[in-house]
């Protein structure tokens, strides 16, 4: 059975629903080792001094930012631990949007969320009510140090936990030239469009995912089982089974006083705060914005 990433709860108005983050997908790359051709031997590959060429043992590694080439201002643990995020317990909704509303350009990562124990009532509650209103919940969400923006979203008898990308993430179309004006501007004519329709009606068909494979995967693991047959070969897989995981208990909640509290108060949940941090002297901070500006262009 598989671990869950962290347990917690998801959060919106004043409830609170005990869940487990479950991951919500599998990685099926083939992973291949690089060799020395001579002897067959595994590459290793070591941190060294860019100068010396001397090996550095981790210890001795800190992680700094370049905010000018060459120029680097160091970052020290307790920085960065300052800067995370206080919570890594729950999902906090803020906003219920509508579907649509959020393209796809922001959809990142899927996780599952599974209701903890006696949580079942809340889960089904939320799941079936942002499936008749067609919403979906904007929340954040801490996974190890990093808070994520996220989007909860009811998907058969699941709710899937969409990771999402910051709008400063995102690469505008604008910055590309394209083509824009109508079909005329391009010489296209009606009849063209009307057999560019006629074709894609011609192939029109329902979403049936496991219609799907990955060609390259199968004809590559044919390759490789060739290989390790011809060479004599023989390969040992052990499987270790995965420490299950029992959710804490919860008790039983009264949900239409707690939805009536909530909508008398007419809040939703606030954003965490950040925790403040120590500003750097004017002249780096100005050149580290100038290199952040010139990395989102």
């Amino acid at each position: 059975m598989a671990r869950p990433i962290w347990t917690g709860t998801l959060s919106f108005g004043l409830l609170n629903i005990p869940v487990s983050l479950m991951s919500g997908e599998r990685r099926v790359d083939l992973s291949f080792r690089m060799l020395d051709s001579r002897d067959k031997k595994p590459i290793r590959f070591e941190r060294v001094n860019a100068d010396t060429g001397e090996e550095v043992p981790w210890k001795d590694i800190v992680k700094a930012f370049e905010y000018d080439k060459g120029s680097y201002v160091v970052v020290e643990k307790e920085d960065i631990a300052s800067a995370a995020p206080q919570t890594h317990e729950s999902v906090d909704v803020e906003a219920f949007v509508d579907r649509d509303e959020i393209g796809m350009r922001f959809f990142e990562k899927p996780y599952i969320l599974v209701p903890g124990k006696k949580a079942e009532k809340g889960y089904v509650l939320l799941r079936e009510t942002l499936k008749s209103t067609g919403k979906v919940g904007v929340a954040r969400v801490v996974i190890r140090t990093r808070e994520y923006l996220c989007a909860v979203v009811p998907e058969d008898d699941a709710l899937v936990l969409m990771m999402l990308r910051y709008p400063q993430e995102l690469v505008e179309p604008d910055d590309y030239k394209l083509p824009t004006g109508k079909p005329s501007d391009y010489r296209i004519a009606p009849k063209e469009m009307q057999m560019a329709k006629d074709l894609i009606t011609s192939m029109e068909a329902h979403w049936k995912p496991e219609t799907y494979h990955d060609e390259f995967r199968t004809r590559s693991e044919a390759i490789i089982k060739k290989r390790i047959k011809a060479k004599g070969a023989t390969t040992k897989i052990v499987e270790h089974e995965a420490e299950s995981h029992e959710d804490a208990a919860t008790n039983v909640v009264d949900f239409m006083a707690l939805l009536q509290k909530s909508l008398e108060s007419n809040r939703r949940t606030p954003a965490k705060k950040k925790s403040a941090a120590k500003k750097p002297a004017a002249k780096v901070a100005k050149k580290a914005a100038k290199k952040a500006v010139r990395k989102t262009s």
